[in-house]
């Protein structure tokens, strides 16, 4: 008489609710998300699944608990789709923002191109100065450092930018102290383009 291991119980019961439910998962995600999201959403169902296998109920309410995993996972690949077109825009709203003239020949694809080359970090510091006109001190307090510290970070964030936007195109020349922010939040210096 062989007697099973608890892990090879837990495979087994995985298996047997993967086996059953799969091709429904795969339906629901795919009526739901893109063709290329599906395959990601389908998987990370399960992995939850396997995870916290303890709580999936038995029978066929392990269905219905897996329709509402799904249910979660693709609104949280819909919130990050969002965030990343938000954070995607915010490349032109930085250019308002921060330096209205010097980018006003850049088309909004480069400077969305040179955002999306950044780090998320990056992006995530640019967006909040452009969007929520954060200074010095509010930027701070939002990333948990010194404004010195912040300063810096955005310093390098800005320059960074230029170097993206460098890159693709126009050279980029400095007037003054490119991406330093005053306390009062508003940008000083300006990044002109310069024609060759």
């Amino acid at each position: 008489m062989t007697v099973s291991s608890p892990v090879d119980d837990r495979r087994e019961r995985f298996t047997a609710i993967y086996e059953a439910n799969y091709h429904r998962i795969l339906g629901y995600a795919l009526r739901r998300t893109s063709r290329d999201n599906t395959a990601d959403v389908v998987a990370e169902t399960f992995l939850v699944a396997w995870r916290r296998l303890d709580d999936v109920p038995e029978g066929d309410l392990a269905r219905l608990w897996l329709y509402a995993t799904a249910r979660r996972i693709l609104a949280n690949h819909r919130r990050a789709e969002q965030r990343r077109e938000r954070l995607a825009s915010a490349a032109i709203a930085l250019a308002d923002a921060a330096a209205a003239p010097a980018l006003v020949d850049v088309e909004p694809n480069r400077a969305a191109v040179a955002f999306e080359r950044l780090s998320s970090g990056e992006r995530k510091l640019l967006a909040l100065v452009a969007w929520e006109e954060l200074g010095a001190a509010e930027l701070a307090t939002v990333l948990g450092c010194s404004r010195g510290a912040a300063r810096i970070r955005l310093h390098r964030a800005r320059r960074r930018f230029a170097q993206e936007l460098a890159r693709l195109g126009k050279p980029l020349k400095r007037r003054g102290i490119a991406g330093h922010v005053t306390d009062a939040g508003t940008p000083a210096g300006l990044l002109e383009l310069e024609d060759t």
